[in-house]
């Protein structure tokens, strides 16, 4: 095995080199502080693997984006969201009878308790919807209490999984009927798991749902789009929750916290300000990419470049391609997405964009297309929300069954030295 060495005075010390099986490495510090008194200093842990995962590879220089091995053009392509669902969670791509049996399993368990109800009527009226999202999946373990030590029975674990897919769903639907003061649509099993979403968002008491086949394939696809990426901000925080042996309900409420911030899942949201902020301008949109690339602006250009791709976002590139075809299926008229169109014409033509690779990534994209299927924006981290799930219950379950120890990061202490207590009378 090959080895690095560390140097620290006139003491050498040898650290193993691990390799991934996409060629990346790593120096494994685990037992540096235990052999050296040192630890190591990385703020925002840029440069710290804290797991070894079999579930999602990641080469932002060329833009590759796979999980469990499958390019996620081909699951975008040929897949369904519970399709990919299985596949993240458990490692491989379904048979028939287990794919029925998974859908069939979540199709079951979309009904939420009706005490569940009496919590929609003690929020607010204007009460975010992540908000409701991540307090009601926290509020499911108080009804299932036998799911918090699921970890020793993997029947239950399962359970506890299909359960949480399917009654997310319904939750975020529910939440958003709260939001608008309409009545709540219970779902219909008849229906796949996006038609049914669809169906308890947007269906009226007195008619039929329309199921629109192309509205269905397009949230299909960008769910699945987002159902993982790697070690980000949100699914770091699921696994730092679960490695206390928290429950997989609070483990996942914790992960919606963390995707609710603007900086993370909230950068779609931020991409439709963006555009309506331009058009209360006057849409001329030379003129504010040109205000973007501005250092003294105030003025950001959002959904464009990405902390992890220095290549084109991989999703962006399939979501582009669907949300052309359902703006021209559905024959959409709205200023924002003319506006989003001339935006992305303007910015790929630039050499400022070009040179420094700040290429639309998937939050540019994925608001348009929830725009153009009718989500309100304040519905977008929710809709990120329930394509992430998967890519949360298979870390969770992952690390888990990894047995991986509970997570206790270092810091580098900068306060005061010791000091006595001064008693307050003797203060100046």
């Amino acid at each position: 095995m090959d080895r690095a060495k560390l140097i620290i005075g006139n003491q050498t010390h040898e650290l193993d080199i691990i390799k991934g099986t996409e060629g990346e490495l790593a120096i494994d510090i685990t037992n540096l502080r235990n052999d050296t008194g040192y630890i190591t200093s990385d703020t925002g842990y840029k440069s710290t693997g804290a797991t070894r995962s079999a579930i999602t590879f990641l080469d932002g220089e060329k833009g590759v984006l796979r999980y469990r091995g499958y390019p996620i053009e081909q699951l975008a392509e040929n897949s369904t969201f519970l399709e990919v669902a299985y596949l993240i969670i458990y490692g491989e791509l379904p048979s028939p009878v287990e794919l029925e049996n998974f859908t069939n399993g979540i199709t079951r368990h979309t009904l939420i308790h009706e005490d569940m109800k009496k919590f929609y009527e003690g929020y607010p009226e204007k009460a975010h919807p992540m908000g409701v999202l991540a307090s009601m999946i926290s509020a499911l373990s108080t009804f299932y209490p036998d799911d918090h030590n699921t970890n020793l029975d993997p029947e239950k674990v399962d359970l506890t999984i299909r359960r949480l897919i399917a009654k997310s769903a319904t939750i975020a639907a529910w939440s958003y009927r709260k939001s608008q003061g309409f009545p709540i649509m219970y779902p219909q099993n008849r229906y796949s798991y996006c038609a049914n979403f669809l169906h308890m968002m947007f269906a009226l008491p007195t008619e039929e749902y329309d199921v629109n086949p192309t509205v269905v394939r397009a949230l299909n696809t960008i769910l699945i789009l987002h159902a993982d990426h790697e070690q980000n901000c949100s699914t770091s925080t699921v696994r730092i929750a679960g490695s206390s042996h928290a429950s997989l309900y609070a483990a996942i409420s914790s992960g919606v916290c963390a995707l609710w911030g603007p900086l993370h899942g909230g950068a779609n949201q931020e991409v439709i300000d963006m555009l309506k902020k331009i058009q209360a301008q006057g849409g001329d949109v030379k003129k504010m990419v040109e205000k973007a690339k501005d250092k003294d602006s105030d003025f950001r250009l959002m959904g464009f470049g990405h902390r992890v791709y220095k290549n084109f976002d991989p999703r962006a590139k399939i979501i582009k391609k669907v949300s052309d075809e359902l703006l021209s299926e559905l024959g959409v008229d709205d200023p924002l997405l003319d506006i989003a169109k001339s935006l992305e014409e303007v910015a790929l033509n630039d050499s400022y964009f070009i040179d420094r690779k700040l290429y639309p990534n998937v939050d540019f994209y994925s608001g348009i297309l929830y725009r153009a299927i009718g989500i309100p924006t304040e519905m977008f981290t929710v809709m990120f929300a329930l394509g992430r799930l998967p890519g949360w219950i298979a870390q969770w379950k992952e690390m888990r069954d990894n047995n991986e120890p509970i997570s206790r990061p270092r810091q580098i202490y900068i306060g005061e030295t010791k000091r006595d207590y001064v008693k307050i009378g003797d203060r100046g």
